[in-house]
């Protein structure tokens, strides 16, 4: 009978099979808790499938990266341990943002993986990855759970680890590339993840007097969770607008791809209207490029960006596939300088690389409001409506996907014109003054739903009539925040 012991189990004759979480490799990255379901068994023999991915492409340099989690050492040690067995000459680029590491997946090399738990709970950690320049998601993730379960790599003595600090480089790319109008007083809320070592820096090298609030990294997140879509992790950084007298809050997750703004008086500005600030910017030096946002976006973008002179283009959520998207779109011919989605990553292609950079996002944004006397004002300016936050239903394992699947079944039957279906990512139905979303999540058991409408009777409306729709395959159905 086999034994289990840290992430093997032992057999009887002494032959070994690592056991393989699958519900660990999601649809955009690789994400567990560790030592539970991810360890640095597990990391290593990621880094061996990667190398072994990589190596048949023709890639033999992989940079890794990792932010402040506390099992961040151990599992990027494990991490670069597999990727050299196979023979990879590894960059060991250390304490870095997300954005870090792509950066130098994108300038000294064209693959990296990135040690991050993002914005999940402290015990979480997991990888991010780049291949070649494109980010790695859906099925290339899948191929790699398999190439771990099968063991079916090819051990090598030629790799090699030298490390490199990939910070100056970033700095002075970004500072380059960012001229502010007029000096701006801001506070920077790095939650104590990672950002706060480099991004308050940064805004201070464009022009800004900065008031740091949880610069320190510490991986216990002792003060608030890294989670500026979390209206409560936002309350010391509105408490510091109001007594500093700054002119705006810029916060960060915990591996600083993602960014939160508050204006002076505390309104948060969420992604889907930054969008609209940031589509007219870049369209004016890009016209008629196509603008992407996902599904969870307010219907006041589109026709911002058509406005502008873009075209928009809603798409499915997720990080990896907008870049992907954003690629395919400019390998056909066709500009996609800007995406977004309504979590908080911003892609920047225009003067940028395309991928989401919370700190970048968070200078391009003073670049552009530095051009008025108050930057208040241009932020509250942006058309904006009335709807609720990302709120979920809880579901069995493989159930969110089969429910969207019988929504979108009956939907065209339940709602009638002006009523518009779309299922690029599960349901979501569009009214001249709202719409209602219901999406299975593709990395929890949860629905994903979300609602808008132009007045208060508006959302009320929608939100009655698509909850009515759910419960007809979900009776049971009960709503709650999204835990994130």
């Amino acid at each position: 009978m086999a034994t289990y012991n840290g992430g093997l189990f032992v057999l009887p004759l002494g032959l070994y099979f690592m056991q393989v979480t699958a519900s660990i490799f999601k649809a955009y990255d690789i994400r567990g808790t560790c030592p539970r379901t991810l360890n640095e068994e597990l990391a290593e023999g990621l880094g061996r499938a990667f190398g072994t991915l990589a190596l048949k492409e023709g890639r033999d340099t992989v940079a890794v990266g990792r932010d402040g989690r506390l099992s961040g050492p151990v599992l990027a040690s494990a991490l670069m341990r597999g990727l050299v067995s196979v023979g990879v000459q590894v960059l060991d680029v250390g304490l870095t943002t997300t954005p870090q590491l792509y950066f130098a997946a994108h300038t000294v090399c064209d693959s990296g993986i990135q040690v991050t738990g993002s914005h999940n709970p402290k015990d979480d950690n997991g990888f991010k990855m780049v291949l070649g320049g494109r980010a790695i998601y859906g099925d290339e993730i899948q191929a790699l759970r398999q190439v771990i379960q099968d063991e079916s790599w090819v051990l090598a003595e030629k790799g090699s680890v030298r490390t490199l600090d990939i910070m100056p480089a970033y700095i002075q790319r970004i500072v380059s590339g960012i001229q502010l109008s007029r000096p701006m007083k801001i506070v920077v809320d790095s939650g104590n993840g990672i950002a706060g070592a480099s991004a308050p820096d940064i805004f201070r090298a464009i022009g800004c007097e900065v008031i740091e609030l949880f610069s320190e990294v510490d991986g216990n997140f002792p003060n608030h969770h890294p989670d500026p879509s979390k209206p409560e992790n936002l309350q010391d950084l509105i408490a510091t607008l109001k007594s500093s007298g700054a002119e705006l809050g810029l916060a960060f997750d915990g591996d600083g791809d993602r960014l939160g703004i508050v204006t002076q008086d505390g309104e948060t500005i969420y992604p889907d209207r930054q969008m609209q600030l940031f589509a007219t910017d870049v369209l004016n030096r890009v016209p008629q490029g196509t603008i992407l946002f996902d599904v969870k976006c307010s219907q006041r973008l589109a026709p911002a960006i058509r406005d502008a002179g873009g075209t928009p283009l809603m798409y499915k959520t997720g990080h990896s596939l907008i870049k992907a998207k954003m690629k395919e779109i400019e390998a056909a011919g066709g500009q996609a300088p800007l995406g977004g989605e309504m979590s908080g990553h911003i892609f920047f292609k225009e003067r940028w690389y395309g991928f989401d950079d919370g700190t970048y996002a968070g200078c391009r944004l003073l670049e552009i409001v530095s051009r008025s006397p108050d930057a208040n004002v241009v932020l509250k300016a942006l058309p904006t409506s009335f709807s609720t936050p990302e709120l979920n239903v809880a579901c069995q394992e493989g159930e969110p996907h089969h429910l969207t699947s019988q929504l979108l079944a009956v939907a065209s039957q339940y709602f009638s014109a002006p009523a518009e279906i779309s299922d690029i990512d599960g349901l979501r139905v569009d009214w001249p003054d709202g719409f209602g979303l219901i999406r299975a999540s593709n990395t929890t058991p949860v629905l994903v739903l979300r609602f808008e409408g132009h007045t208060q009777a508006a959302l009320d409306r929608i939100e009655h009539d698509m909850l009515a729709l759910l419960r007809t395959v979900k009776p049971e159905a009960q709503l709650k925040s999204a835990a994130h």
